[in-house]
């Protein structure tokens, strides 16, 4: 096994200070309980990349749980434990820590949850999705600072490499090809030819695991700085068909994330916004089977059936005399993310222009006079109230009405007629 004591200086050039000392206090707090305690994964990764990331993930071998609670009363930390894994995480001041005992796992079928029994490092480490992450830093006494590199991940990482470690691995876990290629994009890199052919062969095996872990790897891929290039080469590899066959991916895509960027700048687009795009082209059939596949959220849901019914609403809205009041009753039911979406997806330049408006001027637009103005007049509670209303509304809308006094003379002169 590899060790280089280079590891501890790299340590304390990347990492915050007061978070090397949390890591020092853990190290030795596990060697005073005659254990060993290990920073792993993708933190490790990266701190080899030179990478800021500050998603440390502790693993010991002994009690990872009494480990965790031990530094949480020496720290006056929160610690919150996770009896089902066996698993603790720590709040230090704004870093989360997790703290989980090193293990094996064994695979009853294709896509079942692992069974989980403690283990060895070196045992922890061969069970993990890809060489460039299985890598630790020793954190306990002698062994402080020191890399462990069973599956020769360093070597993957110099040759931009991504590597599954043992062939019936995306067999064992499907959702690996989702992690796969967003660690291929994400860090430049390329999937080693073996691991690619492997990859290729289990596209089917995604089919064995549940909607809500595919969606959660969706929601990873989104949450990406560019999530389309993923999603591309998804689809290019054939991956994305396992979502849905009538999902593509192509260039006019990749556009309209771009696009969501610039509209959101300086901020990042929504995941909710990214869903839309995402499943702009599906009908309403295949968005109801995509949404039942994943189990995906109401607010996703919904969002994605009022896409659909924007998209239907579009000719309409081209309209060349269309008023600014019936541009708002064709939307006013919708997401705001939905119409955004239209906006960005749209190829008619009139619907568009009916979307903006809307989106710029028409949505927040309100009467002066309420529902409790008009009963004050002696009118009653009922439908012709609403009528009332929405008729002040529309004119405010069209423009026909700019002051209250105006709304009032609009309801008079109804009234009259």
């Amino acid at each position: 096994m590899q060790r280089e004591r280079e590891f501890a200086e790299k340590l304390e050039q990347i990492l915050p200070p007061r978070l090397v000392d949390f890591l020092k206090r853990a190290g030795e707090k596990a060697a005073e309980r005659n254990e060993q305690a290990y920073i792993v994964g993708g933190v490790v990764r990266d701190l080899l990349l030179c990478i800021d990331n500050f998603d440390i993930d502790i693993t010991v071998e002994g009690n990872a749980v009494a480990l965790a609670r031990e530094l949480s009363r020496s720290a006056f930390d929160r610690i919150t434990v996770h009896k089902q894994f066996n698993t603790a995480t720590i709040k230090f001041d704004q870093w989360n820590i997790d703290f989980v005992t090193a293990r094996s796992e064994i695979y009853e079928y294709p896509g079942a949850l692992p069974k989980i029994t403690p283990a060895s490092l070196e045992e922890d480490l061969k069970r993990r999705d890809f060489t460039i992450n299985a890598m630790a830093i020793g954190l306990s006494g002698k062994n402080y600072g020191e890399l462990y590199d069973p599956c020769n991940g360093k070597t993957d990482l110099q040759s931009r490499n991504i590597r599954i470690l043992h062939e019936k691995s995306f067999v064992d876990d499907s959702t690996r090809i989702w992690r796969g290629l967003r660690y291929e994009q994400r860090l430049g890199f390329q999937m080693e030819q073996r691991t690619l052919e492997l990859l290729i062969r289990d596209i089917p095996m995604l089919d064995t695991v549940s909607g809500e872990r595919i969606r959660y790897e969706i929601e990873c891929i989104l949450k990406e700085k560019y999530p389309e290039r993923v999603f591309s080469r998804a689809f290019r590899l054939g991956v994305l068909g396992s979502l849905n066959t009538f999902i593509k991916f192509d260039t006019r895509k990749e556009e309209w994330f771009l696009r969501a960027r610039e509209m959101n700048c300086p901020n990042v687009p929504s995941d909710l916004l990214y869903w839309l795009l995402f499943t702009y082209e599906l009908d309403m059939e295949n968005r109801e089977k995509l949404i039942a596949r994943l189990h995906l959220p109401k607010q996703i849901a919904q969002a994605l059936r009022d896409c659909h019914a924007i998209k239907e609403r579009l000719e309409m809205l081209a309209a060349p005399d269309i008023t600014n009041s019936q541009i708002y009753r064709l939307l006013c039911a919708y997401s705001p993310s939905a119409i955004i979406a239209n906006i960005i997806a749209v190829e008619e330049d009139e619907s568009r222009k009916a979307l903006n408006l809307y989106i710029e001027k028409l949505k927040n637009v309100k009467a002066i006079i309420s529902g409790s103005d008009l009963l004050k007049m002696g009118f009653e509670q009922g439908p012709q109230l609403k009528e009332l209303l929405d008729a002040v509304l529309d004119a405010r809308l069209n423009g026909k009405a700019l002051t209250k006094e105006d709304e009032i003379a609009i309801v008079k002169k109804m009234l009259a007629g």
